[in-house]
């Protein structure tokens, strides 16, 4: 949910009102979000501790919508779908991060086709990230799974 409110916005700003977002959004509560209505959205519009963009809430309420359509199950078996494989060596510096693959952009094109809304290939690539579809941590990272010094 919070990745269609980061849109066009750093992750700074949005990670600072996470709280915000998870109050006023049912504890990011798929179900209840899916049922929200007119009055939750005038709600979300004057909610000064979030990001009040009304195309931003309703794709929130849409996307809700469209994983409860699909299914949990049927969306974790969609998402993994479009991990690669095999997967791609980790890269040698920060540079060498990209931004977006083939398989984002197909994993985007997928999600608008089945009603997801503020989901494009940068998204979705950064959806791939913190799932562990990918790992982008470049190769001396202290950070990575197979670091010694971890």
């Amino acid at each position: 949910m919070l990745e269609a409110f980061q849109s066009g916005l750093s992750w700074l700003t949005i990670l600072r009102k996470r709280e915000s977002f998870r109050r006023a959004f049912a504890g990011f509560d798929v179900d209840a979000v899916a049922e929200f209505g007119d009055d939750d959205v005038q709600r979300l519009l004057t909610d000064a501790s979030i990001v009040r963009n009304r195309a931003k809430i309703d794709a929130a309420i849409g996307n809700a919508r469209a994983v409860i359509e699909l299914g949990c199950t049927d969306l974790d078996s969609l998402l993994w779908s479009f991990a690669p494989d095999p997967r791609p060596p980790r890269p040698r510096t920060d540079a060498d991060v990209p931004a977006t693959t083939p398989e984002s952009t197909a994993m985007a094109r997928e999600l608008k086709r089945r009603g997801f809304r503020f989901v494009g290939p940068t998204t979705a690539y950064a959806l791939m990230q913190a799932t562990g579809m990918v790992d982008d941590h470049v190769a001396a990272c202290r950070f990575s799974p197979n670091d010694p010094r971890r």
